[in-house]
């Protein structure tokens, strides 16, 4: 593969990992995942300050996550693909197994421990 094309590749990669990284940015997509919001809809819903919920959708929208219509006045936000909710779904199953994981090796130590 070339040099920069894999470059570019991983560069993506990392920016759309870094906007999955945040967890007011998780609950701004599964609102919208419920419905097409505008800015004001999405700091009512997920109880934010406005100034806030925008700073996270333009980190969102730069990535590609997320895409704007502008109805009038408002501009309104929408999922640009929707298996970025599956994406977030599987790796919640994952920390769930994870934990489970954990909380059972936590009392297999503390059963050998008593």
């Amino acid at each position: 593969m070339d040099e920069k094309l894999r470059d570019e590749i991983t560069r993506l990669h990392a920016q759309v990992c870094s906007a999955l990284g945040d967890p007011s940015r998780i609950l701004i997509i599964y609102a919208l995942n419920e419905g097409s919001l505008n800015v004001s809809e999405l700091a009512d819903c997920l109880g934010s300050p406005q100034p806030t919920i925008s700073r996270h959708l333009k980190t969102l929208r730069d990535s590609g996550i997320v895409k704007t219509q502008r109805n009038g006045q408002s501009i309104i936000y929408t999922l640009a693909d929707q298996r970025v909710v599956q994406a977030l779904d599987l790796l919640r199953a994952l920390l769930a197994d994870t934990l489970e994981n954990r909380a059972n090796l936590a009392q297999v130590v503390n059963q050998t421990l008593i």
